[in-house]
């Protein structure tokens, strides 16, 4: 029967007519999802010709029920327009597969050169054997990350509280200077060590006019009062065991010191006490006691400050304390500081007529120092070390950063040599040129070379052939001291306090 639109039609009946046998035979998969195919087409064997007189039809219910069944499980392992594949297992699963056949084909492995001799396999001996066996064995032992667990970055670091093995407390400690506001919070880590949680610094200035007036200037004092609020609402969110804030020259010299602090307390909620001179030279030893090392017979140790300049002179003899204030023999500090000696000289414009009459003013306040000149023993045995930003300022340009970097410049080492060519460099710059450096940058363009002069002071009277530079100071001898008071770091305590009974404690990455 042929149709002129469509050409050639099947016959009624389903069979094939005469022509079809040339054709090539459908599948029965495309044939079965014809749309024209009722309940009553029935498809004709494999074996059967057109024509045959006798065809082995099944019954018509059964072939209709054997086709439903059929294309529902096709439908079943494909969406629309898809092709008929076994949907994915999820990506644990097939995580967790891949972890079985590898260890199936260990455990394989290791059943296959079992008990065998040296001379069964010639190419691999049995110590060969022996090590890849050893291998597999680790890598079966080693614990697979589950699919869900985020990935873990190689610089990323536990927490120093569980890498110690115990929950480790919080200490904080601030410190109001005259030129700066300084917080820091601190878990302790290896013996005399500490990892740094959350830290604040800005430069509030609160000495500012302090030498002419006597008080401090309601501008200075409203700048302070920001930063510590801002100090404040970082102590209130952690759990922090122990805290000291202590405030230094600035409200010590200053009328209305006391009256400030109790504004301070109102307005913040921070009870600051104000320390004497002592005090603040001790701690200033305590933060920096890791710098100085074991060939070291005796030391200088000067912080130069925004009011006031602190000198410790250290003489350590064979048996050294753990604390290194324990051996400090002389200590004095000057009244005159970055600010003060800036303000008094001016710090913007600098000319080496100036530079001199500032190393001269100082120089008189050192004379009045009584220490005598034989606690400093051969030039390999003793040096320098500063800890102040003028000499992390001088350290920076020096390297030649492009930007400060506490990690490069805390605990670098510069020769008498070094020193005297920064100053020197410093000096020929005018005051936008020292703005413009990245390690000074306009804040402290003004005072830097006021700190210079109260080094080269120092360097006259305790000359050295190299200094060590520490960005550290009170903070860290306020925490380093709490510490130790409380028996953080004692080793009987550290072991008693390890989870799961473990024998050595892993050590932390942190340091004071």
């Amino acid at each position: 029967m042929n149709d002129p639109d469509h050409g050639e039609k099947p016959s009624a009946s389903g069979a094939r007519d005469a022509g079809d046998a040339a054709r090539p035979k459908r599948s029965r998969r495309r044939k079965g999802k014809q749309k024209g195919a009722g309940p009553s087409a029935v498809s004709p064997s494999a074996g059967q010709a057109a024509g045959s007189s006798a065809p082995a039809e099944r019954p018509q219910a059964a072939a209709s029920g054997d086709t439903a069944r059929k294309n529902k499980r096709r439908r079943r392992g494909k969406g629309a327009g898809q092709e008929n594949v076994r949907p994915l297992a999820p990506v644990g699963q097939r995580e967790a597969a891949r972890d079985d056949q590898r260890q199936g084909e260990g455990r394989r492995n290791r059943r296959k050169h079992r008990g065998k001799k040296p001379g069964a396999h010639p190419a691999h001996p049995l110590a060969d054997i022996t090590i890849i066996q050893q291998a597999v064995e680790i890598v079966e032992a080693r614990p697979q990350p589950q699919a869900s667990e985020p990935r873990r970055e190689p610089a990323s670091m536990p927490r120093a509280a569980e890498r110690d093995g115990y929950d480790a407390p919080l200490y904080a400690a601030l410190d109001l200077g005259t030129n700066n506001c300084r917080l820091l919070i601190a878990q302790p880590t290896r013996p005399g060590q500490f990892r740094v949680v959350d830290a604040f610094s800005r430069i509030v200035r609160l000495g500012e006019g302090l030498a002419a007036s006597g008080r401090l200037s309601d501008e200075a004092m409203d700048r302070s009062v920001e930063a510590l609020k801002i100090c404040a609402a970082k102590l209130k969110n952690r759990n922090i065991r122990r805290s000291r804030l202590i405030a230094t020259e600035a409200c010590r010299a200053a009328e209305n010191g006391e009256a400030f602090l109790e504004r301070v307390r109102e307005e913040t909620g921070l009870d600051l006490e104000i320390i004497n001179r002592e005090t603040e030279a001790r701690l200033a030893v305590s933060g920096c006691s890791s710098l100085v090392g074991r060939e070291a017979k005796s030391v200088v140790l000067f912080d130069i400050g925004g009011g006031s300049s602190e000198i410790a002179v250290i003489r350590i003899g064979d048996n050294r304390s753990s604390r290194l204030a324990n051996h400090i023999t002389h200590w004095t500090s000057l009244p005159v500081g970055v600010v003060t000696l800036s303000e008094r000289h001016g710090g913007r414009d600098v000319t080496p007529e100036s530079f001199a009459g500032m190393v001269s003013e100082v120089e008189g306040m050192l004379a009045a120092f009584d220490c005598p000149g034989e606690l400093v023993h051969a030039p390999e045995d003793f040096h320098l070390i500063g800890t102040s930003g003028t000499v992390t300022t001088l350290a920076g340009v020096h390297l030649d950063l492009p930007r400060y970097d506490r990690r490069r410049v805390d605990g670098v080492w510069l020769s008498d040599d070094e020193v005297t060519a920064m100053q020197a460099r410093l000096l020929s710059w005018d005051f936008s040129a020292r703005a413009a450096n990245p390690c000074i940058g306009p804040d402290r363009a003004d005072l830097v070379l006021a700190g210079c002069a109260i080094l080269e002071a120092i360097r006259k009277r305790w000359p050295s052939r190299r200094m060590r530079v520490a960005d550290r100071g009170l903070r860290e001898g306020l925490l380093t001291d709490m510490m130790a008071d409380d028996g953080v770091w004692r080793r009987g305590r550290h072991r008693r306090n390890q989870r799961g009974g473990h024998r050595n404690p892993v050590k932390s990455e942190g340091q004071a």
